[in-house]
């Protein structure tokens, strides 16, 4: 009689298949992760001869893309086909602020009584004569941006030039209209997409609409507290005295 159980030969055949299944199992892992560590010193190594060629050079860094050229005014081709996400300008005077790129084509005099008393008769004439003070009224409310806006509207009105248009539209769209913008006005999404249509091929009235949007919301939202604010009333008793 055999000293093994019935089938125990066949159950060493077994386990012997496992253990060669697990040995080649094994062997074929040590390869790849050998395979895996040559192609990593490999491509170490043709680094470490690229930067050190390119130290020789004069070169601090290695760059395979091609260095961008700076954009230029009035360049379509830097022109986006949309305009929602238009990357916000730096710089100085980018902003509407003392050196801003729109020039404010307001008066150096003050005014005179006379016209500080028409302030309060009609919001028109505040505008007409009284943009500075009311653009100073309106920065201690952070909504300086709705009267820069409108005054940058008015000043692309005033050009002809198609490019000087092209330019000054772009640059209206970066500082008032791009969601991007610290300065980004309050508009409506019916008169946003006009904007952007008008934007494919902009002209001094692209932004009419929006102008007058603005203008509505100073004449009944900041006017009426402009009147009852501290400044005017003050400017108005010191008009009389003097």
């Amino acid at each position: 009689m055999s000293e093994y159980p019935p089938n125990a030969s066949f159950h060493r055949i077994c386990l012997t298949g496992v253990i060669s299944c697990g040995d080649r199992i094994t062997s074929r892992i040590k390869q790849g992760m050998t395979s895996v560590l040559r192609r990593q010193s490999s491509t170490s190594n043709e680094n470490d001869v690229r930067m050190r060629n390119n130290r020789s050079s004069g070169h601090g860094a290695v760059n395979d893309s091609p260095p961008s050229s700076p954009a230029q005014p009035g360049d379509r081709g830097t022109r986006a086909c949309c305009f929602c996400c238009l990357a916000v300008k730096s710089g100085n005077g980018t902003q509407g602020g003392p050196n801003s790129r729109i020039p404010l084509p307001e008066r150096d005099d003050p005014p005179t009584h006379e016209e500080i008393e028409s302030w309060g008769e009609s919001f028109d004439k505040l505008m007409q004569s009284g943009r500075r003070t009311f653009r100073e009224f309106l920065k201690s409310e952070y909504s300086e941006e709705n009267i820069l806006f409108w005054l940058a509207c008015e000043d692309l009105k005033k050009e002809e030039n198609p490019e000087i248009v092209e330019e000054k539209a772009r640059l209206i769209y970066e500082d008032y209209i791009s969601i991007l913008s610290p300065k980004e006005v309050s508009l409506d999404s019916r008169v946003r997409e006009v904007i952007n249509r008008n934007m494919v091929d902009p002209t001094p009235h692209t932004f009419d609409e929006a102008q007058l949007q603005i203008y509505t919301l100073m004449h009944r939202d900041s006017y009426p507290r402009f009147l009852n604010s501290q400044m005017y009333k003050k400017l108005l008793e010191e008009s009389q005295l003097s």
